[in-house]
């Protein structure tokens, strides 16, 4: 699908925020690949919603992607939303991650090197937090809406 025109009409302010991965080298290259459109959907953790009080999102949702320096950089919709245990996830999700993942295995690897890092452990306040096939995970697809032109973009 193509984005809608920038000047669509959106609040940006009354959208809720998408912040993929935490600012820096890895949510600048996931905003790349939704820009790029090599990016269609994502994983969470349902821990990660209840330790910040954030309800699961739903289909037709649209949120605002924020680059690492905060600024809104596109509008996404949440097409489809399931919650199934890590062990579930599909070759088709992993790969439209747009990280260049070829298996599953590759993909868990990857993310649970994120969910098992200093910065997500204190996020979520858990010095040792670990996953498990077992653990719930919010499976979003999504389409970009609007790219977003910033002043220096």
């Amino acid at each position: 699908m193509t984005p809608e025109p920038a000047s669509a009409p959106t609040d940006l302010a009354a959208l809720p925020r998408a912040e993929f991965a935490f600012p820096g080298p890895l949510r600048d290259q996931l905003v790349a690949a939704i820009l790029d459109g090599s990016k269609t959907s994502t994983t969470g953790l349902v821990v990660d919603y209840e330790h910040e009080g954030e309800p699961l999102p739903e289909a037709g949702s649209r949120e605002v992607v924020v680059d690492s320096h905060d600024r809104p950089v596109a509008v996404i919709e949440v097409t489809d939303v399931r919650v199934v245990p890590l062990a579930e996830v599909d070759l088709a999700h992993a790969v439209d991650e747009g990280e260049g993942y070829t298996s599953v295995a590759e993909w868990r690897a990857g993310h649970e090197r994120f969910w098992h890092s200093e910065e997500m452990r204190a996020a979520l306040n858990d010095p040792g937090f670990t996953v498990d096939d077992a653990t719930p995970a919010v499976l979003q697809r999504f389409r970009l809406v609007t790219v977003v032109h910033s002043a220096d973009g």
